[in-house]
């Protein structure tokens, strides 16, 4: 019997435009002539539960509580209840008119994420539009119910991931299987609903689900519990990043109660391997990274060589079966680059599988993800681009790239030219000087209006210590180039990288506060260092100074790490002093202050030079 495939993004992701793994494989297979649905459960349950209904529901079931969370909610419930609707509707379409009824002060409840709205507005939106005053207000309103659902009704609750904490760093799978055994809530009953109608509505013979998030897990397990008691005959694959990079070392058999088989890397030869084998054409050793249970064991079935599909002979993503019109704008943060994450439509795209550097010390570069690069040309990347504008009706991408290669960026933007396919994209790059003036002038020219990129840690010492491949002088030219073209720039930052010494931390922000000063970037997003056991620190931790404290492995998940800086600073201590000036530096304030005024602690005195930044540009022009 031929097979019959329903792709799945399980809860919760991102909530403004489909993530893109499941369209990937349907494309795939669609080429391959099999039968292939796909469904983003994600956007689908978030609005069922976002509803008149389905919120008085909620107030309802808080209403047996002893004592409710969020009283200034509880007490205004008719009014979010009746409001709902019209929030939602606008948050999807937009309208002007509704704007303005949304603006009215005495239009919407408000409660605590209402408390500093009007001063946020002054100096966050400025003149901005009334549509986007509008949506931050709709979004606030929108996360305050989410507060109440967490706090009353379910604490796995939240908009962009669900049961987060039970699946990160899960290296024994006792917790999970155990909340398994729980009843479920209002929030699983509502999505085991959903998966009952795309049973019916596609019947398939095997359900696959993309994991790409520690908080997609848990909801996956309770959709295949559900089809593992109501459709015992249809089997279940589980693959995407998660499996990819937590999963690899898997020798815990109780998964194998909720699954049939889980891959690993790139999805298109294992589960078309995988179709074969359940439709009798190859053996069950024909499969290639393959977990399942065999003899009541987990086995890995991996016939080598590899079937290899070449990143330039794959088919354009297919958007179809997914309800465009579903998802949601918000508007929560002011960061600009953040904005771009959350609000409006993008198409996601691959330019280059993998990365072409693929050597920075922090990074996962011994996994197929990053370390098998291919490219493909700029005439078939406009192929696929032109294919999903029509399917989806939408011109923005987001190139998807662990660093999209400049060579290959060149090419797109003089064949988009060339061939007058006009879009709006963005993309993450390697701050590296071929990003000339010239090159990011071209780039703009085509459509770029943002990129993304790895300052981490403003440190030359500590940048050729995780092998990044760029000095500050660089970065600053690179950034500058871009900036000069009118392209929005955003850098990842990075603290308590190991051996980092608290001169370098706030040396470190003081650099930040030169380029935001010059203009070079207009966003930026601090985090704090954790090392996983696939990176070069992971794997030799005592060549970086850090001794490596655990999880134990217990046979389930296996990435991140606990460690020990033996040599550097107590890094969390700068946690909040960093955050303050950057969110000050996002909104063109404090770029005169004195990095001290940022921390209630005596600093190390600052040695960078306070003209570091706009001498690099100078030498550059």
């Amino acid at each position: 019997m031929a097979q019959k495939v329903l792709l799945i993004t399980p809860p919760f992701t991102q909530l403004n435009t489909p993530y893109p793994a499941t369209c990937y494989i349907k494309g795939f297979l669609d080429s391959q002539n099999i039968d292939t649905y796909q469904c983003d459960l994600s956007i689908e349950l978030f609005n069922t539960i976002f509803t008149k209904k389905n919120i008085a529901r909620i107030f309802n079931v808080a209403k047996s509580l002893e004592e409710i969370s969020f009283l200034q909610i509880w007490n205004q419930r008719e009014e979010y209840i009746n409001k709902v609707d019209t929030v939602i509707r606008f948050l999807k379409k937009h309208e002007t008119t509704a704007a303005y009824q949304i603006l009215h002060p005495s239009f919407l409840p408000k409660a605590h994420r209402f408390e500093k709205m009007e001063e946020d507005l002054s100096w966050a939106f400025g003149n901005l539009g009334i549509l986007d005053k509008a949506k931050h207000i709709a979004t606030l309103f929108i996360e305050e119910l989410g507060d109440f659902i967490k706090a009353n009704v379910d604490e796995f609750f939240s908009f962009t991931k669900y049961a987060e904490k039970l699946s990160e760093s899960a290296s024994s799978f006792d917790q999970i299987d155990e909340y398994l055994s729980y009843e479920t809530t209002l929030i699983e009953n509502e999505l085991l609903i959903l998966m009952g109608q795309k049973m019916e509505l596609y019947n398939p013979t095997l359900v696959c689900f993309t994991i790409p998030f520690p908080g997609n897990l848990f909801a996956a397990l309770r959709c295949s519990q559900f089809l593992k008691t109501n459709f015992p005959e249809v089997k279940i694959v589980f693959g995407g990043g998660y499996c990819n990079t937590e999963l690899r070392s898997l020798n815990d058999i109780r998964i194998f109660k909720y699954v049939d088989f889980i891959t690993l890397d790139n999805g298109e030869a294992p589960l078309l391997k995988l179709i074969k084998f359940l439709d009798c054409e190859i053996e069950e050793k024909a499969l290639e990274r393959t977990f399942l249970l065999k003899n009541n064991q987990v086995y890995f079935q991996n016939k080598t060589p590899n079937t290899v599909f070449k990143h330039r002979d794959l088919p354009a993503p297919s958007y179809k079966d997914l309800h465009h019109n579903s998802y949601l704008s918000f508007l929560d943060v002011m960061n600009p680059m953040h904005r771009l994450w959350s609000d409006g439509r993008w198409n996601k795209l691959t330019i280059s599988l993998g990365c072409y550097w693929s050597q920075c010390t922090f990074c996962d570069v011994s996994l197929p993800y990053i370390n098998d690069y291919e490219i493909t040309t700029a005439d078939k990347i406009i192929d696929k681009i032109i294919s999903i504008i029509k399917e989806t009706g939408t011109t923005g991408f987001h190139f998807v790239d662990e660093a999209a290669p400049p060579k290959i960026l060149r090419a797109l933007a003089n064949k988009l030219i060339e061939r007058k396919v006009y879009i709006t994209w963005w993309t993450n790059i390697r701050f590296e000087k071929t990003f000339s003036a010239e090159l990011c002038e071209l780039l703009a020219k085509s459509g770029c209006i943002a990129i993304t990129g790895g300052l981490e840690v403003a440190s030359d010492r500590l940048l050729a210590k995780m092998k990044k491949g760029v000095d500050i002088e660089q970065v600053a030219r690179v950034t500058n180039n871009f900036a000069n073209a009118n392209v929005m720039v955003h850098a990842y930052l990075m603290y308590g990288f190991p051996t980092e010494t608290d001169l370098e931390t706030v040396n470190s922000l003081e650099v930040v506060r030169q380029l935001f000063a010059n203009g070079c970037i207009h966003s930026a997003f601090w985090h704090q260092f954790s090392t996983t056991v696939h990176s070069p620190i992971g794997k030799n931790p005592d060549d970086f100074g850090i001794s490596i404290l655990g999880p134990k492995f217990e046979g389930f998940a296996e990435n991140d790490l606990h460690h020990e800086d033996l040599e550097g600073t107590f890094h969390s201590d700068y946690n909040e002093g960093l955050n303050l000036a950057l969110n000050n530096y996002l909104n063109g304030l404090g770029l005169e202050n004195e990095i001290q005024d940022w921390f209630d602690f005596e600093i190390e005195q600052i040695t960078i030079p306070s003209d570091l930044i706009e001498n690099a540009i100078a030498q550059a022009e």
